[in-house]
């Protein structure tokens, strides 16, 4: 390959990591953006989720056993 040749290819290699680079870049804060929140009061979408065991729970089903507390832990940023 000519000295020539791979400095195109060089210069097209940099050129397409910055490419990439930038999609990222611009793509990461809009994968941030939070989820639309209720209002209070509002009543929350049916949704099911799936506990240890692989047993399906619908949020539909415990609302006709009494008052639902959804809690959420997401991730723990502890040494420990």
């Amino acid at each position: 390959m000519s000295h020539s040749r791979e400095v195109l290819f060089m210069g097209m290699r940099y050129l397409n990591l910055a490419v990439v680079v930038l999609a990222l870049g611009l793509a990461g804060p809009l994968a941030a953006l939070p989820a639309s929140a209720l209002e209070v009061g509002q009543k929350a979408p049916d949704f099911t989720v799936v506990a240890p065991g692989t047993k399906q729970i619908k949020l539909s089903d415990m609302l006709g056993k009494g008052p639902v507390v959804v809690y959420t832990f997401i991730q723990a940023f502890t040494a420990t």
